[in-house]
Order: structure tokens, then C-alpha cells, then sequence
């Protein structure tokens, strides 16, 4: 179809182009109003003015007016900064209890009910800040170990992750946000096959997203076909009984128990069990609950630039931001769709200078919001300062794709994800540079740091550049010349961070972004994903509402494709297949492998991780759902997560309107009605409209007038 030259810019982001869908994610979650709800904010403009005003006054008083036009220009041309510093930033004197962080993790739960409580009560302070957090919880003894001091034996690590759901479901996060936590949980740990079905019980753990810590060994025994021991720390009595079964492991927590040369943990074995019954469970699960998560937690560490002074062991809560102890991490993404010139044509191009002007512009502004941190603990503010991580990725890939006229996951696509995020990492960090020559690296680069037998075994390198036992070592080495990540940099840009070091220890990671997605980028597709569906909807949390809310959106390369091709489409139709080109696909379209590669792509040269959903049928085979986390294993992935419709056990956030239309929902009522109805079929109960899904759902989950 012919276009005119006028009609080949996309349409701009201002309200007047935004879907009504966007505009009420907007109004409702990032809007600044006051306590009696009046906006602060009267258009989207003000909102970035306002955000770009918070972090320019952290510069210098003679140049926060430039910095303030320059983040404002950012703002405008594809920089997002996460949800929280959107929300947060520049909004103190409305809400001074709140944080521009999305993401936290846990100081280390030690095995006692002093430090589990103290751990609840730092947790609601982060929740109320509205931050994100993640915990591992097999570091607690498992159920029916005893406890000296008690006389009795313990309910297990479970029993107390429920205290930690419940907290969770009290403490409404700030700016209209629920609470988001993540348990991980030790693939060795005894019980881990409680931790694997837990979420089969109705309503249990629904605060938290669940990830299994997989290792290399268990990967080997699963491949091997071996048995695979359960084990926790021997206490002082089990490690003294010659007849307690005991092996040495590395365990995230070394004090009170006995180690060996190595600093591994003498472990009780509780159990042997085949490692392919294990993994067969855990795949069970995740193809019937899309959970647990999946984190291959030593590639995690192997590839962490501060693997010389941290050990990973959880997340936040989607899974982008491995952390430490009380880390913690700022995000931010660029719209990709920004950057595409004459889309939907022959000569459709991806403008790569414009995109490293913003990523430049865009990495000084996230540099600043930890000035503004807003932290609730010490710990927590103290390791970010010293660190400053950020977490810079990207959303609208798959959009981006199909305005450029790729298909995703073919080997275009491919090579146009890798080109994109290796122009957003080097770009990152040559600026992390200049900004340390400038403003001073982050504390941790000229810290020294002993050299250890771990380190040297870790990095052999070390020894062949001359390094010995003792040496002290500034960390802005230690990371410039072995870490991982960094070396496939150029040599230059690794001597001046071993100079001159750098802003930050980490740049760039690729989280969800699900709702900046679909109201300040026009429903762009999430992160690095394929769009869901081009025409589907969003179950959204509204405050005030008894279930979660049924919003109707486009895919922004549809509501574009509309607007630039198509202005005449009815726009309550449902574009056919035929009417559309072949390469506007969905996530139905997409074989799950291709998901994968897309995702290592990216992995290498994102240097925290990546949040990603692969999308399968209902009805995919579950022989061929097993392959996909082998092949996310293969590949050098750091995590991997799937998700398959299952009315009966779930509702998710994004649903296919033929899914709703297929699937016929069953339940009574309190007032003892009975009702049987088509998912996407409207009822009206308790002076409220709902679909039977979302209904069915809440009554089922219990948040039934609760969110």
C-alpha cells in the first residue's frame, strides 16, 4: 500500500497519541498528584520536567539548567527511567517516604528466630518505600531438623516464607503498587521439593515469585543421569556423629559451621534422590504453574564483575538485578521504537547515533538518581553508594523488529539485538568513565583487595600477570582485567577503568518494564519480548477495585501500522492474518528457542541479567517444554522462565482474547450462586463489573477485595 512521504515518522508520544489504556496507566500509576488525589502533574511533559528537575539539581549549580534541558530531551526522545524514579523522583513533598530503587535484596536470613523476625521487619520497610526484594531462603534448617535451643524440631524454611506473604500482602507499596518479592532457594537444599509445589496450594506464596538456584553440578548429574544428595550444614552434634553422612559444599553462610581449606561448608545429606526426578518435578511445575523460576546461579557468579568481593545468591523480584546482601539497583530503558526511521518500508533503518546520544545522556540521569536514593536501611543505601549499579536496558525490541521489517528470532533479529545492546554497553561505559574522571569513580574501584586462594583459582590469570597470595589489589583492576564481562571490550576502554576506574560497577540490565511499556511507550512490546498479541488484554490492579481490571490494548507496532498504512481500519476490528505482513508475529508465532536466542544475544553484552518470559501453547508438548531450559543451559543464559495459559490454575497479566473466549470458568458465588461462564463474559456482583476470569480468580487466589 502506498504511504506518503508525511506519514512515515511514527506518532510522537504525547498525550494526544497515546492509547486511552496508556494514558490511564499513566494517570494512575505515574502521574504526581496530591493526598486528595488532584494532579501535579497536568500532562505527560510535566512529568518528565519534573523527574529531569529532580536529577539535574544533584549537578553543579551552574549547570543544572543544561542538564535539566538535556535530560528533559532525553526523556522526550526514548529514555524511561523505571517505574519508581518516574513516580518518586522530584515528588518529596507529597510523598518524602518513598524511593526512587526498584530493586533490593535481603541481608543474608541467618538460621534463627531473632535474625527471620529482624528480616520481616527490614522487609516491610522496603516494601513501604516501594522497593521490590528478593531473598534466599535455603539458608534456614529444613522441616523436622532440630533446634537445641527450642527442645523441638522446626516447621522449615516454608513455613516461614508465609510470615514473609503475609507482611507482604499488609504493606502497600508506594505510588499504587502492590508488593513484589522473590524467594530463590537452593537446588540442594532438603526441602526443596516443598519449595518446587508449594504454589499448588490456592492462594500460598502469591507475594512472591519463585526461582530454583540450579548449579552446574546438578546440571552435570542431570545430563549424567546420577543421584543428587539433599543437604544442609551439619550442627555441632551431627558433625561430631561418625555416623551422620557428611559432604563439604559451598553454602552462602560459613559462621557457627565447620569448613575445610576451601571454605566449603561440612553438610549433612539428608537424602539422596535421582537428579532427572528432581528436574522432572521442577519442570512439572513450572509447565503447569510457570513456577519456579530458573537461575543458573554459578554462571550468575562466574560472570559478575564484582566477583571478587560478592557472592550472588537471589534476585529482585522479575530477575534482572542479581544482588548481594542489602544490594541494591536503579533501572531505566530505552524505548527502542524511538530510534526507527520509516518504518513498515524497504528502507526502514534503525538510528544507531541518535540511540547512543540518549544512552550517553541517559546514563549520566540514572548516575544521579542514587543521590536520591530514598533507601529505608542503612545497609541498603550504604552498598548502593558504594557501588552505584545500574541497570540501563531496553523495551520495544519486538516492536522495533517489526516496524524494521525483521521477524523475530531469525537471524537478523538476532544480530539487530546483539548490535543494540553492544552500542548500549560501550557507550555506557565510556561515559561511566569520563563521569568518574569528572566526578570520581564509585568507592569500590579504589578499595584494595587482598588476593585470596579462591581468587586465584577463580582467575588463574592473576597468577600469570605475576599476583600472589596477600597482594592488595584496587578493585578497579580486579574488575577492568578479570571480569568476564569486560573482557571482550576494547583494550582501551579497559586500560582507563583500570586507570581511572569507573561511575559504577554495573551498567545494564533488561527488566520487564510492563507497565512504562504500555503507558509512556504506547504499549511497545515488554522488555526484550515479541509483542504478547497485537490485539489482547492487560489485567491490571486498580486501587478501589475488588478484582484486577480487564484493559483492551494495541501492540504499538499496530496502533502505528494504523496510523501510518492502515488510517482507515475499523478500530474495533481484529487486523487478519492476511491483512497484515508476515512478519508481525506474536509470541504464538514464535518457537520457544528462538526466545532463547534472542535472550543470548543480548546476555552478552548485558552485564547484571535479563528478565524474559517465554511464551508456549497451551497444548506444547512437555518433552519439548524440558528442551528449552536445556538449551537456555547450553547457551550460557543466566536464568530462564516460561510461561503456559492454565485457566485452572492461574490468571495471568497479559491474555489472548480467543484463550478467554475458550475457556468456560465454573464457581459459586458467597451468596451461594452458581456460575458457569465464558471467560471473557462480564458479570456483575457486589456492585462491580468483572470478566468470569478475573472474578474466578480473585475468589479462588483470595485477593478478593484486598488489592
Amino acid at each position: 500500500m502506498a504511504v506518503s512521504a508525511q506519514k512515515r515518522v511514527p506518532p510522537n508520544l504525547e498525550e494526544s497519541a497515546l492509547q486511552p489504556a496508556s494514558l490511564d496507566i499513566w494517570d494512575s500509576k505515574y502521574r504526581l498528584k496530591t493526598q486528595d488525589g488532584r494532579p501535579v502533574d497536568q500532562t505527560v511533559a510535566d512529568t518528565y520536567h519534573r523527574v529531569a528537575r529532580a536529577l539535574a539539581d544533584v549537578e553543579e549549580p551552574s549547570v543544572r539548567e543544561h542538564w535539566h534541558d538535556q535530560f528533559f530531551w532525553a526523556l522526550k526522545h526514548g529514555a524511561i527511567p523505571a517505574g519508581r524514579i518516574i513516580s518518586n523522583a522530584g515528588a518529596q513533598d507529597y510523598k518524602p517516604a518513598t524511593s526512587t530503587i526498584n530493586c533490593t535484596v535481603s541481608g543474608t536470613i541467618e538460621d534463627s528466630m531473632v535474625d527471620i523476625l529482624d528480616k520481616v521487619r527490614e522487609s516491610g520497610l522496603t516494601l513501604k518505600a516501594g522497593c521490590g526484594i528478593g531473598y534466599e531462603f535455603s539458608t534456614l534448617r529444613p522441616h523436622g531438623a532440630f533446634v537445641a535451643g527450642a527442645g523441638a524440631s522446626t516447621s522449615g524454611p516454608l513455613s516461614f516464607m508465609d510470615i514473609f506473604d503475609a507482611m507482604c500482602r499488609t504493606v502497600s507499596s508506594a505510588g499504587g503498587r502492590r508488593g513484589a518479592q522473590m524467594a530463590t532457594f537452593d537446588i540442594a537444599h532438603p526441602d526443596i521439593r516443598d519449595f518446587v509445589r508449594a504454589k499448588r496450594e490456592d492462594g500460598r506464596l502469591r507475594q512472591f515469585n519463585l526461582s530454583c538456584l540450579i548449579t552446574d553440578a546438578f546440571m552435570k548429574a542431570v545430563r549424567d543421569n546420577t543421584d543428587w544428595d539433599l543437604v544442609f550444614p551439619a550442627n555441632t552434634m551431627e558433625n561430631q556423629d561418625p555416623d551422620c553422612t557428611k559432604i563439604f559444599r559451598p553454602w552462602p553462610v560459613k559462621e557457627g559451621y565447620h569448613t575445610n581449606e576451601r571454605g566449603e561448608v561440612a553438610c549433612r545429606v539428608y537424602a539422596t534422590v535421582p537428579a532427572r526426578r528432581l528436574w522432572d518435578l521442577i519442570m512439572r511445575s513450572t509447565y503447569d504453574f510457570a513456577e519456579p523460576g530458573f537461575i543458573l546461579i554459578d554462571k550468575v557468579n562466574e560472570m559478575n564483575n564484582n566477583w571478587f568481593c560478592e557472592t550472588i545468591r537471589s534476585t529482585n523480584p522479575c530477575g534482572e538485578q542479581p544482588l548481594p546482601p542489602y544490594g541494591a539497583c536503579l533501572l531505566g530503558s530505552i524505548n527502542l521504537t524511538m530510534f526507527v526511521k520509516n518504518p513498515f518500508t524497504a528502507n526502514a533503518s534503525f538510528d544507531f547515533p541518535k540511540f547512543r546520544e540518549v544512552v550517553a545522556i541517559f546514563t549520566r540521569m540514572m548516575d544521579n538518581v542514587v543521590a536520591i536514593h530514598g533507601l529505608p536501611l542503612p545497609n541498603q543505601g550504604a552498598e548502593l553508594i558504594r557501588k552505584r549499579r545500574h541497570g540501563m536496558g531496553f523495551l520495544g525490541l519486538g516492536s522495533s523488529m517489526v516496524m524494521l521489517g525483521m521477524t523475530y528470532g531469525d537471524a537478523e533479529s538476532i544480530r539487530f539485538t546483539e548490535d543494540v545492546s553492544r552500542e548500549l554497553a560501550l557507550t555506557g561505559w565510556q561515559v561511566g568513565v569520563e563521569l568518574a574522571k569528572e566526578k570520581g569513580p564509585a568507592p569500590i574501584m579504589d578499595e584494595l583487595f587482598e588476593i585470596t586462594p579462591a581468587m586465584l583459582s577463580q582467575r588463574p590469570q592473576l597468577a600469570t600477570d605475576g599476583y600472589t597470595l596477600g597482594d592488595q589489589v584496587p578493585g578497579k583492576v580486579l574488575l577492568a582485567r578479570y571480569s568476564r564481562y569486560l573482557q571482550q571490550f576494547p583494550e582501551k576502554l579497559r586500560d582507563k577503568i583500570a586507570e581511572f576506574g569507573c561511575r559504577f560497577t554495573h551498567h545494564s540490565s533488561i527488566a520487564p518494564t510492563g507497565t512504562i511499556a504500555l503507558s509512556l511507550a504506547n504499549n511497545a512490546s515488554n522488555g526484550i519480548e515479541p509483542s504478547f498479541s497485537h490485539q489482547y488484554s492487560r489485567n491490571v490492579i486498580r486501587q478501589g477495585r475488588k478484582t484486577k481490571e480487564k484493559v483492551d490494548v494495541l501492540s504499538h507496532e499496530l496502533f502505528c501500522y494504523r496510523a501510518l498504512v492502515n488510517p482507515n481500519a475499523d478500530p474495533d476490528a481484529m487486523e487478519t492474518e492476511n491483512r497484515l505482513p508476515k512478519h508481525f508475529v506474536d509470541t504464538n508465532a514464535i518457537d520457544p528457542k528462538a526466545h532463547v536466542d534472542i535472550q543470548a544475544a543480548a546476555q552478552k553484552w548485558i552485564d547484571s541479567s535479563i528478565s524474559k518470559t517465554i511464551n508456549v501453547a497451551s497444548d506444547y508438548p512437555f518433552e519439548k517444554f524440558k528442551e528449552i531450559y536445556l538449551h537456555a543451559y547450553e547457551k550460557g543464559l543466566k536464568g530462564c522462565t516460561t510461561f503456559r495459559f492454565n485457566p485452572q490454575a492461574f490468571q495471568g497479566v497479559l491474555v489472548k482474547q480467543e484463550d478467554l473466549a475458550a475457556t468456560r470458568y465454573r464457581f459459586v458465588l458467597e451468596n451461594g450462586e452458581m456460575i458457569e461462564a465464558r471467560g471473557d463474559e462480564t458479570i456483575e456482583y457486589d456492585g462491580e463489573t468483572h470478566t468470569a476470569a478475573n472474578l474466578y480468580d480473585a475468589l479462588k487466589e483470595g485477593y478478593y477485595g484486598k488489592l
